[in-house]
């Protein structure tokens, strides 16, 4: 075993993540000791169907259909294997794009309309069933730019939001404002652009806090449960985690924007190691957005820049 440091954290590296082997930890695209191997490849820039034009969010349904939100406006479902299956536009995106998507308890596509400051909900076919949000500001029931939603077992609706007002607010079934918590800056419980969120089996919400280089893990009250990450390139660090997928076995995948990676940790934050390099070919990433899991436990990653999505088989 190695040893190495993340700005005052220790986090230990296997024999393989010293030397020439660090490949086989932190991104080689064929060995099995690393995260996973590189099994598909698909998408490619354009704004025709089944294309994309920098991708910035991904959701999958327990049907094993993946949508992809991109910079046209556009929510696009695919199967697994990258073939388009249908799509659809957001009503207004003169002013921006949706950075945020997510598949509610009852199946129902969430889209966060980041600057129409609001949360679109349709069903899994692209129809509009409801709005919650509209409004710029700081009060109750007011956002700056949502980044993303996520419902829990009662189908309560948090929403996260950067801006001057970095929190997250809580909504009820209906759409009724409950309460918020958080704040911009770095203490804990604090965010610099809480970018994405994930719930576990207990109603956890696990936030991505990107600016801060970390996770922030809390109840449905908004109490600060834990939290871990520091900034760097070392296995065990992070940098701007824009995504984070709870796997059935309790793993977790953090997607990370600024390192050009996927890395796997346990839930109390120890690598279990990584996938993939800054690049453009096949198995090389340039600030991937999100990532997902379907049902076989094959990795997607969407790999932003380079217009497209990955599988990874683990």
């Amino acid at each position: 075993m190695g040893i190495a440091t993340c700005r005052g954290a220790v986090v230990l590296l296997s024999a393989c993540a010293m030397g020439p082997g660090l490949l086989a930890l932190c991104g080689c695209r064929e060995d099995p000791g690393g995260l996973g191997r590189l099994d598909r490849v698909w998408g490619r820039r354009g704004i025709s169907q089944g294309r994309f034009n920098k991708p910035r969010a991904m959701a999958i349904d327990r049907f094993d259909r993946i949508f992809v939100v991109d910079m046209t406006a556009r929510i696009q479902a695919f199967d697994t294997d990258g073939n388009f299956l249908f799509g659809w536009s957001t009503p207004e995106h003169e002013f921006g794009k949706p950075t945020g998507i997510t598949i509610g308890r009852d199946g129902n596509v969430l889209v966060a309309d980041t600057h129409y400051y609001r949360v679109l909900v349709y069903s899994p076919e692209g129809k509009l069933l409801r709005t919650i949000g509209g409004t710029m500001g700081q009060k109750p029931g007011e956002f700056d730019l949502v980044t993303d939603v996520v419902q829990d077992r009662q189908g309560n609706y948090y929403v996260s939001q950067y801006g001057e007002y970095d929190r997250i607010q809580k909504y009820s079934p209906e759409g009724n404002y409950l309460l918020y918590w958080g704040g911009h800056g770095s203490e804990p419980g604090q965010f610099l652009r809480p970018q994405n969120m994930a719930i576990d089996e207990d109603d956890h919400i696990w936030v991505t806090d990107a600016g801060n280089h970390r996770i922030q893990i809390f109840d449905t009250e908004g109490k600060l449960l834990r939290m871990w990450g520091r900034e760097g390139s070392e296995v065990g660090c992070l940098s701007y985690p824009y995504d984070v997928e709870l796997l059935p076995d309790g793993t977790v995948c953090v997607c990370e924007y600024g390192n050009h990676r996927v890395q796997r940790f346990t839930r109390d934050g120890q690598s279990l190691g990584c996938w993939g390099v800054p690049g453009r070919k096949e198995g090389e990433l340039f600030n991937p957005w999100a990532v997902v899991v379907d049902s076989q436990g094959r990795l997607h990653v969407l790999d932003t820049n380079n217009h497209r999505v990955q599988r990874v088989r683990m």
